[in-house]
């Protein structure tokens, strides 16, 4: 079998791309286009097509085309022939071109209709956004993702193979043939998150070898925990959207592994896929650098929650996409948790009940090493379990008001969830407490092997009382609640970990974790917000002061951490998200803005921390919760954070500085060397001779490239009419970030700042 990329030399609307191809990140928005859950962009219609020469000697094999995701509702056509269809956006599927003119030239077509808005809660992408590939197959030989490999045992370590054909398969030396038979390895490097070790995995049938990376390691749950290897392991999770911020939903396996890289760098060892099956390159990222994945499937089930979304397709596909993600899973090692969904209504009532358990049978019956879970919000199930349910057919329901698609603002039937989350905040976690609650949940929830709560965290103390047996975990949760959450996760053994909304931030769901010093409700913002703006790392790529307090809570920060707030609005209270606990940042460099007050948070483990100013003590302050709050005046210099212990003895120290000297716009890339036709991440920043990053000097600025292609410019800020395919952007708190495709000679990315210009290069080699 040939694996062959299939991804070059396509138009999309008679224009020239290259695959993965995002079609919704360059179209216009406006307030009309759609609403803040899609980002404001509009969708369309994107025919795609590619046009080949299939040779003679495929004529006596099987030629497969695999489309790893189209959004959405894609019809495929071979010389003008329909020959497949697949209605949902985020599970890839195999063609077989079984119509071929060999020896001649073919067109394959692919029509991605995203016309109908709204049809997600959030930033969907259009059209071809994932790889598409060509295999070539034997007619009786292997199919892809057909070999199942599964660790039956880590001590010592055995490998059962799975195959609907006879085959051999080699693994550190020990070999096997079968149709299913073990193997097994003596002394063998167990695949874990401080060591991912993988072996090369080689599957021969007849004339045919393919190799497939694999780690070994069990997954064993139970009320007493999860293990990995035999390990108790606790989540330290990230929830997190599909798309890649500035270049939207394409899927390019350089900026996946970038993604995750951060998020490890950061402290978290788990992704939850929200609320979709994650992009293969996510997946085999997080295979080499050692992250765990929750894998999700869908974000309703027969009830829409928009009134275009896959609930109108669900109960026809559900079965083959729950399939197409296990049959992509089920060789990786990261992924240790199936999903069957995001905060559904429907296991309230009976029809919802039998479907959850035929989807958690098929689980079981495809593959049965790995726990099957939910994203379960508990005041959804209570209120669909009363008849009050916020979900249906693409309406909103608000108590006993229901607006329905052309009503004004009811587009997006999750506002309704939000407006009320935004009242509640963080009272939301007590409302599955009661015995009614209780009652109504635990029919679904006593199904799950874990059970995933979404904003239920008083339920963690009741539950060794009042469910024995249970496993659970924090599927969703708001990042400031980490200190407390994560106390329990370590007090209570069937509380296994926490997933935090959201690790990334992400395109859509304008402003739903935004503080926004132009006032306006916390959600739903006009436009031209863009961002839902509730990550703890921003779409750049960097760390917040809440992902630092995570990193503090989780014992993953190096001393004491220090956050500020924005010192450059004085006099102003921003509206704040239940989404978000601060907004505090990295930065002590606030030119300008002498005097203003400044709201330092400091993150910590010890007993007590200091700050001093430019040598100066401001005093010390008792650490509760892990973190304590100073509010100075600012003035530039160095702000040094030191934490002692009860007895007094200083246990760490950290600081943060102002820039000095002239400002002046500087681009490093995050690596020097780089492949023909490989993506390129370019940081640009205002900053000072001593290279500190300046938070108050954002200038606009447009930049170029020689040597490669400019994929996307542009900045964190969640509220911007600029548009990221322009190359010319504004920098937000003095960070903007270049996207760039190389080419076969040397890239120079030019950067304009007025009349002076900054380059970066990057040779090319290969």
């Amino acid at each position: 079998m040939k694996k062959l990329s299939f991804n070059t030399n396509w138009t999309c609307n008679g224009k020239a791309v290259m695959l993965p191809h995002d079609a919704m990140i360059t179209e216009k928005r406006s307030q009309d286009a759609s609403d803040g859950g899609h980002g404001y962009f509009p969708g369309g219609v994107y025919t795609y097509e590619k046009t080949f020469t299939a040779p003679e000697e495929w004529k006596d094999k099987t030629v497969l085309v695999e489309f790893e995701g189209v959004y959405r509702n894609a019809e495929i056509c071979l010389n003008g022939e329909k020959i497949f269809s697949h209605a949902y956006g985020y599970t890839g599927f195999f063609v077989e071109l079984s119509g071929l003119n060999y020896g001649a030239d073919n067109t394959l077509t692919v029509v991605a209709d995203n016309s109908k808005l709204p049809n997600s809660r959030w930033y969907s992408g259009s059209g071809i956004y994932r790889p598409v590939w060509l295999y070539i197959c034997e007619k009786d030989g292997l199919r892809p993702a057909s070999v199942k490999l599964t660790t039956i045992s880590y001590d010592p370590a055995v490998v059962r193979v799975q195959s609907p054909v006879s085959v051999r398969a080699t693994l550190a030396g020990i070999s096997g043939e079968g149709t299913d038979f073990v193997l097994h390895i003596p002394g063998a490097k167990l695949w874990s998150e401080e060591d991912p070790h993988l072996y090369d995995v080689k599957i021969v049938c007849g004339q045919e070898e393919i190799t497939i990376p694999y780690g070994i390691r069990k997954i064993e749950w139970s009320n007493n925990g999860l293990f990995i290897n035999g390990k108790e392991t606790l989540l330290r999770g990230a929830c997190v959207h599909h798309d890649n911020g500035i270049i939207g939903a394409a899927s390019f396996p350089e900026s996946e592994e970038r993604r995750v890289r951060i998020l490890k760098e950061n402290g978290f060892n788990a992704i939850r896929s929200s609320h979709n099956p994650a992009s293969t390159a996510m997946i085999e990222a997080c295979d080499r650098l050692g992250m765990f994945v929750m894998d999700e499937t869908y974000d309703m089930w027969y009830n829409r929650k928009t009134a275009n979304d896959y609930g109108l397709d669900w109960e026809a596909n559900w079965r083959a996409d729950l399939a197409a993600m296990i049959s992509r899973d089920i060789n990786h090692p990261s992924v240790i948790l199936y999903s069957i969904g995001n905060e559904v209504g429907e296991p309230a009532e009976a029809k919802g009940l039998e479907m959850a358990k035929a989807q958690i049978d098929l689980c079981h019956e495809l593959d049965d090493s790995r726990p099957v879970t939910c994203g379960t919000n508990l005041m959804i199930m209570v209120r669909a379990g009363q008849g009050k349910s916020m979900y249906k057919d693409g309406a909103q329901t608000t108590g006993n008001i229901k607006q329905k698609e052309g009503t004004g603002e009811a587009k997006n039937a999750s506002l309704a969830f939000n407006i009320v989350t935004s009242y509640l905040g963080t009272m939301m976690n007590k409302a599955g407490n009661s015995k009614k609650a209780d009652q109504i949940t635990s029919p679904f929830l006593d199904m799950l092997d874990i059970a995933g709560y979404n904003y239920g965290s008083g339920r963690y103390p009741l539950e060794a009382k009042a469910h024995p047996n249970r496993v659970i975990f924090g599927s969703e949760t708001f990042p400031q609640e980490i200190g407390k959450n994560w106390d329990m996760v370590k007090k209570y053994p069937y509380l296994v970990g926490d997933f935090m909304w959201t690790g990334w931030d992400y395109l859509g769901e304008a402003g739903i974790g935004a503080w926004s010093y132009t006032g306006g409700m916390p959600f739903n913002r006009p436009y031209p917000w863009i961002l839902g703006g509730a990550g703890v790392i921003d779409i750049l790529g960097n760390p917040d002061g809440s992902c630092r307090y995570a990193a503090t809570v989780w014992g993953k920060a190096d001393g004491p951490q220090i956050a500020v707030r924005p010192v450059n609005h004085p006099g102003v209270r921003p509206s704040k998200s239940s989404w978000r606990g601060t907004n505090a940042m990295l930065s002590w460099s606030w030119g300008g803005c002498v005097g203003n007050k400044a709201e330092v948070e400091v993150y910590s483990q010890a007993a007590s921390v200091e700050l001093e100013l430019n040598g100066r003590s401001l005093g010390r302050k008792k650490i509760k919760n892990y973190q304590a709050m100073f509010t100075i005046k600012y003035e530039p210099g160095t702000l040094v954070a030191i934490s002692y212990d009860a007895k007094g003895k200083e246990t760490g120290r950290n600081e943060l500085k102002s820039a000095a000297g002239s400002i002046r716009v500087v681009a490093r890339p995050e690596k020097t060397t780089a492949r023909p036709g490989e993506i390129l991440y370019i940081p640009v920043t205002v900053e000072g001779e001593n290279g500190v990053v300046e938070s108050n000097a954002d200038r606009t600025l447009s930049v170029s490239v020689e040597g490669g292609e400019l994929l996307a410019f542009g900045s964190a800020n969640p509220c911007t009419k600029e548009e990221y395919h322009t190359g010319t952007f504004t920098t937000y708190y003095g960070r903007a970030l270049a996207i760039v495709r190389a080419g076969t000679e040397n890239v120079v990315l030019k950067v304009q700042d007025g009349d002076t210009t900054c380059t970066a290069q990057i040779m090319v080699e290969g």
